[in-house]
């Protein structure tokens, strides 16, 4: 009797043993589906206060919209008064920075890491994504690591930006283009003040 209880005792030790190491595992993946479910929370004001906790920078009166996804918050740093479209998927592995009154829209993709078409191992190369003061980057546009989008520049909506875009430029196309130019006496002032669930 006590020789089967041993065993069984010994079996359901290396059961937990196989769940710890495969949770273990997978602990990047049971991370991101986590920031993926926190784009559901129907109030943008607690969506805030969580990735805050998980290592986000948003300064003041800056909006998350619902079912963004931010690949590792602790790479994105979001400016005042700067608000982030639905189904945005912001990219924080090779660091992103957003600047003040920046409108970033609905289903906007900003990478700052990609494969290396050039490398036999096919290896992931980094890149510093900065989006300056006043930008719109319109919906469906996709920015590639290493871009620079410059001070109240307009990227077009279905844009893909593959490299950089000087200030009040307005840009369209793929691979995205100049096509004009944006005034340069930009006042206004986005956020939250009148936002509560979004």
């Amino acid at each position: 009797m006590n020789m089967q209880l041993a065993k069984a005792i010994v079996r359901r030790h290396a059961v937990l043993m196989r769940i710890y190491e495969r949770l273990f595992r997978y602990r990047e993946g049971f991370a991101l589906l986590f920031i993926l479910w926190v784009g559901y929370i129907p109030s943008h004001r607690l969506r805030l206060l969580i990735y805050r906790l998980l290592g986000l920078h948003v300064g003041k009166k800056s909006v998350i919209y619902g079912r963004a996804e931010l690949r590792s918050p602790r790479g994105i740093s979001i400016g005042n008064h700067t608000v982030i479209g639905h189904c945005a998927i912001l990219d924080g592995r090779g660091e992103l920075v957003i600047g003040d009154n920046v409108n970033v829209s609905t289903g906007v993709w900003i990478w700052t890491v990609q494969h290396n078409k050039d490398d036999p191992y096919f290896s992931g190369v980094k890149g510093r994504v900065i989006i300056e003061d006043y930008a719109w980057i319109s919906c469906r546009t996709t920015i590639l690591p290493g871009i620079t989008v410059g001070k109240g520049a307009v990227v077009c909506a279905g844009a893909v930006v593959t490299k950089d875009v000087r200030p009040y430029e307005v840009v369209a196309g793929v691979p995205a283009r100049k096509i004009g130019d944006r005034p340069k006496d930009l006042r206004y002032q986005l956020g939250d003040d009148y936002i509560d669930f979004v």
